[in-house]
This record gives structure tokens, C-alpha cells and sequence, in this order.
């Protein structure tokens, strides 16, 4: 019964995300489309490259995408910390075995780890943005 449920949550839940976000995706496609085909069969004159360059969402710019690398990492490593933390109090109080324990802290380095990996890659872009 407990390899179902693993199954479940590790193999099913992920396809199951991706397939419906692909749709969500495949459908909004489909609709720029009817509308770009309806704009077309009207021939009312209007740019079609300038129709399509506005219903296509915008490029964030490289400083919006570097603050959200730094954002993302400071949230990953506080909770890293956090983590970590937490492993090292539950070290103090009886009734925790070992391996929650040891978990609970590479829980909170793996965190930890990718939060300064986001750190790092927001300042090197800063500094390449600071050259041009």
C-alpha cells in the first residue's frame, strides 16, 4: 500500500502537472491563433506582427530576472537555515531519532546550497550589468 502512494506522489503527481500545464499552454496557442486568423478574414488592415508582438507577454528585463534570482535565494537559504537550525534543537530534545535528525539538516544544506547558488548568480550578473 505504501509503494502506491510513493508511486503516486513521486511518478503520477509530476506527469500530471506537466500535462496540464502544457495544455493550459497548447490552449492559449490555439487562441492567439483563432484570434490572429480572425484578424487575418476581417482584412481590416491591422499590422499583423504588431497584433502579435502585443498579445505576447513581455520580456522581463535583465534587472527584474536579477532580483528575482536574488529574491529566490534569500528565501532558499533562510529556510535553509532554518532547517538547519531546527536539526540542531531537535539534537537537544529526547524522543527524535537520529535520522530525522540528520534528514531534517541535509534538508537544510541542500536548501541552504541552492539559495547561495541564487546569491552567487545574481551577483555575477550584477557585475556583468555593471560593465555594459
Amino acid at each position: 500500500m505504501n509503494i502506491i502512494i510513493v508511486l503516486g506522489v513521486t511518478v503520477i503527481m509530476p506527469i500530471t502537472i506537466v500535462l496540464l500545464s502544457l495544455r493550459q499552454k497548447m490552449e492559449s496557442e490555439k487562441n492567439k491563433k483563432e484570434i490572429i486568423l480572425a484578424a487575418l478574414e476581417k482584412n481590416t488592415g491591422i499590422d499583423i506582427e504588431e497584433l502579435v508582438r502585443k498579445m505576447n507577454a513581455p520580456e522581463k528585463l535583465l534587472k527584474e530576472k536579477l532580483l528575482e534570482k536574488l529574491q529566490r535565494g534569500l528565501v532558499f537559504s533562510l529556510l535553509g537555515v532554518g532547517l538547519i537550525v531546527t536539526a540542531g534543537c531537535l539534537g537537544y530534545i529526547d524522543g527524535f531519532t537520529p535520522g530525522v535528525i540528520i534528514w531534517t539538516g541535509i534538508g537544510g544544506s541542500v536548501l541552504l546550497a541552492v539559495g547561495l547558488a541564487f546569491i552567487i548568480s545574481y551577483a555575477v550578473g550584477m557585475k556583468l550589468l555593471a560593465k555594459e
